[in-house]
């Protein structure tokens, strides 16, 4: 079975392509919000930066603008360290810049500010990198006057980035484990949903086997439902059709049977009068007249490969054999049966009988002493065989017998309508007739029974 055509592979599909959308998405929004909150968290650090810088801010008249204290992080100390702070005064013109800086300045937008007020900028800084900067702006009183001075401190984005980089290479394995562990649930899920579609094919396969008559209905979800009673439905109409075309096919035979027994009668009369030519014809095709019913009522009596009871097939031969035994052809031959009694076959009894009877009834026509109907189980079929010790055929008479697409009927085995109408109800369960030489010096005839039967 092609995958594309499986509805688990289909299913499965479908939920494998959502559950790796919905994991992108959440690695992504996860990432996102920890950038959000790992910029809020550095902005808090920045603003407390500013703080200690503000706090640490001096005016001498004979030194001027002076930081009593720098602030503590020792990336403030490293050259080009990640983490630098600026004060430039706006009234004196006298700028200040912790040691990472080194020979570079914080180029920032000369925005007009309140005192007070807390602004971020996004600048580019040394060395090619890129600076995340909050500024604040505060009036520091001295003799000549207020001085308007704007603090800065500013992180380099590279930290930021790594931080929010190795929280994704993080995530990635829990992600990759909650895929999985997802995946599984939902083949375990799609399995537990298909079980009523697999039930109803075993329903359906056991209806063909002769395990059943009809689908169960009892415990079968809501949304099967409607197709099991569609299926029981269809049986039942198949039912009824062939009911109906057993009927059509007995009342075409009894009404046929009354205008040959009026045949039969013009033909003794004939017969009588010298006429003995015409009666010849007239009563051959009369004969073929009949043979042609014979037949049709036998086929429509057929259950085309569907069975509703699996049948023992020692009863029924045991059943053929004690009636043959009583006939004049049988009464002196040995009679037996080699099959074990718990076989069964999913053949209707009916058809069974037919096809056996008319078999077993051949070969006690030709045996000289013995039949012998033996049984036996393979893989694929249940082999049944009617031997006889009869004259049986020379290898070009089974040879012609065996060609593919010969027909029983038309062929010169001397066996009459039996083997013909054996042979129409092999085909309408999808078995074989095959003629063999028998063991026993005769004729064989060998009965292929699928143990699956074909849709009928």
């Amino acid at each position: 079975m092609k995958p594309a055509r499986s509805l688990r592979f289909r299913l499965f599909a479908y939920a494998a392509a959502v559950v790796a959308a919905a994991l992108l998405v959440t690695g992504f929004s996860l990432s996102t919000l920890f950038s959000r909150h790992l910029e809020r968290l550095v902005g808090q650090e920045l603003d407390t930066h500013l703080n200690q810088l503000t706090g640490g801010l001096r005016f001498d008249p004979a030194a001027g603008l002076s930081l009593d204290r720098e602030p503590v992080d020792p990336r403030f100390q490293a050259i080009f360290g990640g983490l630098y702070w600026q004060v430039d005064d706006m009234t004196a013109d006298v700028h200040l810049r912790s040691r990472s800086l080194w020979d570079t300045s914080l180029e920032v937008p000369g925005d007009r500010l309140q005192p007070g007020e807390t602004h971020v900028h996004d600048i580019p800084g040394p060395q090619g990198s890129r600076l995340l900067v909050h500024e604040i702006v505060v009036l520091l009183t001295a003799s000549d006057g207020d001085h308007r001075l704007r603090v800065f401190v500013a992180i380099d984005r590279a930290v930021i980035h790594a931080l929010a980089l190795g929280f994704a290479k993080d995530l990635a394995p829990v992600l990759a484990i909650l895929g999985a562990v997802l995946l599984v649930g939902l083949l375990l899920q799609i399995g537990e949903g298909l079980k009523p579609v697999n039930r109803v094919m075993e329903g359906v396969s056991a209806i063909r086997n002769g395990g059943a008559r009809r689908l169960e209905s009892e415990g079968v979800p809501l949304e099967v439902a409607p197709l099991v009673e569609e299926v029981n439905a269809l049986l039942d109409a198949q039912d009824q059709a062939i009911d109906r075309a057993r009927d059509r096919a007995a009342n075409l035979a009894h009404g046929l049977k009354t205008p040959l027994t009026a045949l039969s009668a013009d033909i003794d009369r004939l017969r009588a009068k010298g006429d003995s030519e015409i009666a010849d014809d007239i009563a051959e095709l009369t004969q073929r007249m009949r043979r042609h019913i014979q037949r049709e009522l036998a086929r429509a009596r057929l259950r085309h490969g569907r069975s509703y009871d699996r049948t023992p097939l020692r009863p029924i031969v045991d059943g053929i054999l004690r009636a043959l035994k009583r006939t004049p052809a049988g009464e002196n031959l040995d009679l037996v049966c080699d099959i074990d009694p718990r076989l069964t076959t999913p053949v209707d009894p009916d058809d069974l009988n037919e096809l056996i009877g008319n078999l077993a009834e051949n070969a006690v026509r030709f045996a000289r002493a013995e039949v012998r109907v033996g049984a036996e189980v393979t893989k694929e079929a249940i082999l049944v065989r009617i031997g006889d010790d009869g004259p049986g055929l020379d290898p070009a008479g089974l040879s012609a017998a065996s060609k593919t697409g010969a027909r029983l009927d038309q062929s010169e085995l001397g066996a009459g309508l039996g083997l013909a109408i054996s042979g129409d109800i092999v085909e309408s369960f999808g078995g074989q007739l095959d003629l063999l030489t028998s063991p026993l010096g005769g004729l064989e005839v060998r009965i292929s029974i699928p143990l699956a039967l074909p849709p009928g």
